[in-house]
């Protein structure tokens, strides 16, 4: 324990100690190595990685495993308790960490997991938590992570990680700035939900069920309705070949429903764009992923990341006028829509995909340009209220760190 007046969390405090995390904790350890054999249908809960949210409990219900009162005794488990902070020490993130929340089942947690009960009379577990967010611990983490294809850190690294401790009383006061502030982030997550859920709403009013087509509109198969339906490949030497700059190689991993996402963005040379000249985007292009986990996801190709090409895993659609390109995104990302390329995908005799004969089969309804304009311009109105949200939501997120 020694002290030190610097701090990378973002408080100035009168009075700061540095403390190993292991040393504020009256119990740190890690939780029980539980084998599929192992498991019960009911019993005592097993908590795993994945309940592990940043600074929040993720409850998944739905994939809750169990043991048996014998098992427990028998492996001679540690069982935890609401308060109990728990850390994941595999990603992603490494590290991260949340309080287990009031619960009336008995909890034990997976070896992956470290479990810090904290010294109430040192460090306050909320704070604990709350320190366990933010940009300094995870910089102080780099380090000690070890791992090239799966990242991870051990109890002992982790358990020598240095944390700012104030006084209680200046923990305190943290804690209750940090818990307005997540209030407020939650509110506007809570508003861009009700944003999307309104433009899903509005197009259900508007179109029907685009499957069933319970509305009656003209329908044409997605073939007959685009001048280009087709997915490229990854160039020779895979990932080796991918430069920092250069023509944008457009992978599954960037395309998310109704957006594109610019992380992690490949880019080829001129002479590997050359033999990718096939499936060169235009402006308004539509994409569609089409293998993979990640497959049925689709989204309209932002213009500033042109000139651009797919590689294998992503297909393009180009609309001809009778359809608006963003109009025909909405209908491919509505849920029933999902449903239905969900099922196609899962025919396949190995990985989910969907061949470009099954795309080009697709039935779409076709409104009235008019009505698509309509629809659009309501969308647009929209967004702009999103990013309105979503700018604050970066904003208060920010503070968080």
């Amino acid at each position: 324990m020694h002290k030190r007046n610097d701090s990378r969390f973002k408080f100035q405090f009168a009075w700061l100690m540095w403390m190993r995390l292991e040393d504020i904790c009256t119990v740190f350890t890690d939780g029980d190595w539980i084998e599929s054999k192992d498991q019960a249908d009911e019993g005592i809960r097993l908590i795993q990685t994945g309940n592990i949210g940043m600074g929040a409990y993720l409850e998944k219900e739905e994939k809750a495993k169990y043991i048996s009162e014998e098992t427990f005794n028998k492996l001679k488990c540690t069982e935890i308790f609401s308060g109990d902070i728990l850390v994941s020490r595999l990603p992603e993130p490494v590290g991260r960490a949340c309080i287990i929340p009031e619960k009336k089942e008995r909890m034990i947690t997976a070896v992956d997991c470290t479990i810090c009960r904290s010294n109430e009379a040192i460090v306050c577990k909320e704070y604990l938590c709350y320190f366990m967010r933010s940009n300094a611990y995870y910089t102080r983490l780099l380090n000690s992570v070890t791992g090239t294809t799966r990242k991870r850190i051990s109890r002992k690294n982790l358990g020598n990680v240095e944390l700012d401790i104030p006084s209680k009383r200046e923990q305190e006061k943290v804690v209750k700035q940090l818990d307005c502030l997540v209030k407020v982030i939650s509110s506007r997550i809570t508003e861009l939900q009700r944003l999307d859920d309104l433009i899903k709403a509005r197009f259900v009013e508007m179109f029907g069920n685009p499957v069933l087509n319970d509305k009656g509109w003209e329908q044409k198969s997605l073939g007959e309705i685009t001048t280009k339906i087709g997915s490229g490949a990854t160039p020779k030497g895979g990932k080796e070949a991918y430069q920092e700059e250069g023509i944008t190689l457009i992978r599954s991993m960037n395309v998310h429903n109704g957006q594109f996402e610019y992380k992690d963005l490949a880019h080829i040379s001129d002479e590997q764009a050359s033999k990718l000249d096939n499936v060169t985007i235009e402006e308004d292009d539509v994409l569609l992923n089409i293998t993979g986990a990640s497959v049925a996801r689709s989204c309209v190709v932002p213009n500033e990341i042109l000139p651009a090409r797919v590689n294998q895993h992503v297909c393009i659609i180009r609309c001809k006028d009778c359809i608006i390109p963003e109009f025909l995104n909405k209908l491919l990302i509505d849920d029933n829509y999902q449903d239905l390329l969900w099922s196609i995908a899962g025919s396949g005799a190995t990985r989910e995909s969907i061949t470009k004969q099954q795309v080009e089969n697709l039935q779409i309804i076709l409104p009235m340009l008019e009505l698509q304009k309509e629809f659009m311009a309501f969308c647009h109105q929209v967004t702009k209220s999103k990013l309105f949200e979503f700018s604050s939501l970066q904003n208060h997120t920010g503070m968080l760190q």
